[in-house]
């Protein structure tokens, strides 16, 4: 045969295609006004620059909307989904190819490309579709997991795509058999319905159920068109517009900042307190439960849901929109189920209701209860597993931020914590240590005396006025002597960064803390800095150039594993134990620095690190991020014993950190652990002071 006059009779058997296009035009004016809905809905939010640097956010779209790599790291569910969306867009081209043959004339379909693409490619695909709806279908009502969603919407959608894949078979595969269509064979699965049609049905049948499955499937295609818009399905378009819009910035320069002069409330407590990057973000959940699976909070059996968060209020979203839509009074109640009112799970959701929607969605919406906004630790944890880049913990801060500066509503550790903060320049109330204790023994300039100094070593609160900390400031400081660093502190001069005040919601005081902090250290200078606290690497490099300080930011794993690169610390030893490495929130999974402590750590174990099952990007919180570390957990519900029962399944003598908060909660995490093991917790820098003890046995560091 010559493949060249390979071609098939478009809509063979059927006539009056007019109907088909008369049907199109309610289609897609139900389609289109579900649509217009949500843009209207996101319109009413505060505006937001989302639309900058073009070129990466295509890149983001090619890697996360088209590619799927955050899908994709949940193997199974990255298949699945990846069969049914390429599956959908290979179908989408092929209709596409047979509208242009049959309205505008052209001559696509013949030949090769008939065969290898509209027949061959296009057959596998689909089946691959229906593959895919099989595999979603097995988890969600086999193995159940808990994260999911579960609703009668999701079971409608699954059929609704298996159907419409079916009856493309069944129409396919009867026209091949009745026409004996020579190029059948390229179709292998509408060929193999031929193959059985032939010895079941008459051509006549055939004809008939040709022609009615074919209209029916042209009735269940546009009636899914028109339904997908008022579904999670609209997530097919969210999602990639989510994506282009994601905020470019590292994790931890997410947090919004506020104009107080311009600003009259401050927080959020209503939907329209957030900006429209927020409400696309309540449209664009695909009910993944991803983010709610790698809280920490949640895991240790608390409250805090960031799933849940997000869908009910997007359902409050929904409903105040109908408020709008059809004119019914701000104080009528509004039913309404919430996002997890079909999961097994859900806490008497079924019996809430909406009151006033259009204010106070702390006390309306029961995920962003007090309770729970509390409980975050700003870990974004969330955000990283999220595959459609949702923020949820910058909305959790924002609504802390309602409950601190409107309400002064927030648990009486962190008002401890703030009152210091506000007094004393640091959070910890109860300390008589002063910010120059660390320094005894040890030849230390300040800042103000020492003009010619390369760095500032910004200290931190928890570096200077913890005990345990102050050993780890020891070792650093050593460290940068003996590399001939040329180094100053802040001394007394020295007030928190403000982080604290901030992830707790205390925006006011960061920003007064943040204008103290940069004034000071642009009048005496500074233009390198380094530190041994994540919070205020973040803080420096993503938070305080709004205020006027630029300044070159290093971690001291970054600074010290540089120095050695540079042959200046020449590290001969190291202990001979088995080490892993937890990576604080703030130096990797915010800011993305994981090699350079990974680098020390191998230095002083002498190769012997074992990595946690959960690291780098995946990390799981010490639970002391976002003012938590001043407040008393439940015992049975403690993050940092989480992740102390994981560093302790490695095996490891040490657990290696790089952060005091992490310092403070994985010691206290690890004794409660590890039962008659001898488990110990030590700093990057001291590790690497004990394997540089030979070269400076005349200044030794304390004993670890």
């Amino acid at each position: 045969m010559n493949t060249a006059e390979a071609t098939r009779q478009i809509y063979w058997n059927i006539s009056h295609i007019w109907v088909m296009y008369l049907l199109l035009l309610p289609t897609a004016a139900v389609a289109g006004y579900g649509i217009y809905r949500h843009f209207s809905r996101w319109r009413r939010g505060l505006p937001a620059a989302r639309f900058d640097r073009p070129v990466e956010r295509v890149q983001l779209v090619a890697r996360h909307a088209l590619a799927q790599r955050r899908t994709a790291r949940d193997r199974y569910a990255g298949l699945f989904h990846r069969l049914i969306t390429y599956g959908f867009i290979i179908l989408t081209i092929a209709t596409t190819v047979v509208a242009l043959d049959a309205d505008f004339g052209t001559t696509i379909m013949r030949g090769r490309f008939y065969l290898y693409f509209q027949s061959f490619v296009v057959d596998l695909f689909g089946a691959l579709v229906m593959v895919g709806i099989g595999m979603a279908a097995a988890r969600r009502y086999l193995k159940r997991p808990k994260k999911l969603v579960y609703t009668n919407e999701g079971t409608l959608i699954l059929a609704a795509i298996f159907l419409m894949c079916l009856q493309g078979f069944l129409i396919e595969g009867w026209r091949i058999a009745a026409t004996n269509d020579p190029w059948g064979a390229w179709s292998p699965f509408g060929n193999l319905i031929a193959r059985a049609s032939r010895s079941l049905m008459s051509v006549k049948a055939m004809q008939w159920a040709h022609w009615g499955t074919w209209w029916f499937h042209l009735g269940v295609s546009f009636g899914f068109i028109a339904w997908l818009p008022y579904t999670k399905m609209m997530h097919v378009i969210t999602a990639p517009l989510n994506i282009y819009t994601a905020n470019l910035v590292p994790l931890g320069a997410t947090l919004k900042h506020i104009d107080f002069e311009k600003t009259e409330s401050f927080g959020v407590n209503s939907l329209r307190g957030f900006t429209w990057k927020d409400l696309l973000d309540l449209d664009a959940c695909t009910e993944c439960g991803r983010c709610t699976a790698v809280c920490p909070a949640n895991t240790v059996g608390k409250e805090l849901s960031p799933r849940d968060i997000i869908l009910q209020l997007r359902d409050l979203m929904h409903a105040e929109f109908r408020i709008s839509d059809f004119g019914f009074r701000n104080d009528e109640l509004v039913p309404n189920k919430f996002g997890n009112d079909a999961n097994e799970s859900s806490n008497d959701s079924e019996q809430s209701a909406i009151r006033n929607p259009k204010s106070e969605i702390i006390a309306a919406v029961p995920a962003t209860s007090p309770v729970s906004l509390w409980q975050c630790t700003t870990c974004a944890a969330c955000m990283e597993a999220c595959p459609v880049f949702i923020e949820q913990m910058p909305k959790i801060v924002d609504m802390r931020r309602y409950l601190v500066m409107e309400e002064a509503d927030f648990p009486d550790s962190m008002q401890e914590a703030i009152m210091s903060l506000e007094r004393r320049g640091h959070p910890f109330s109860g300390t008589q240590a002063t910010r120059l204790d660390w320094t005894e023994g040890l030849n230390v300039k300040q800042v103000s005396e020492a003009k010619d100094a390369e760095v500032l070593l910004w200290v931190g609160c928890g570096g200077a006025l913890i005990e345990r900390n102050q050993r780890v400031t020891r070792a650093t400081a050593q460290l940068l002597e003996q590399a001939g660093v040329k180094f100053a502190i802040m001394g007394r001069e020295e007030k928190c960064s403000g982080d604290p005040a901030r992830r707790i919601g205390n925006e006011f005081l960061f920003e007064k803390l943040a204008k103290e902090n940069v004034e000071n250290l642009n009048r005496h200078n500074v233009k390198k800095v380094v530190t041994a606290c994540p919070h205020c690497f973040n803080t420096f490099k993503n938070e305080y150039p709004q205020y006027g300080g630029m300044f070159e930011v290093f971690h001291h794993s970054e600074y010290l594993a540089k120095l050695v690169d540079e042959g200046k610390l020449k590290p001969l030893a190291g202990l001979d134990k088995k080490i892993t490495f937890h990576d604080p929130c703030y130096l990797g999974r915010q800011n993305g620095v994981y090699d350079a402590p990974r680098q020390l750590v191998q230095i002083s174990a002498r190769e012997n690190m074992v990595e946690m099952e959960r690291s780098r990007a995946k990390s799981f919180c010490c639970g002391g991020g976002g003012g938590m570390s001043f407040v008393e957990e439940p015992p049975d519900k403690r993050v940092n014993q989480e992740r102390a029962r994981e560093a302790i399944e490695t095996g490891a003598d040490v657990v290696a950190v790089g952060c005091p908060f992490c310092m403070t909660m994985m010691e206290d995490g690890i004794n409660a652990r590890k039962g008659e093991r001898d488990v110990r917790v030590m700093d990057v820098s001291e590790l690497l002071w004990e394997a540089s003890k030979p070269r400076a046995a005349e200044n030794p560091a304390p004993a670890i």
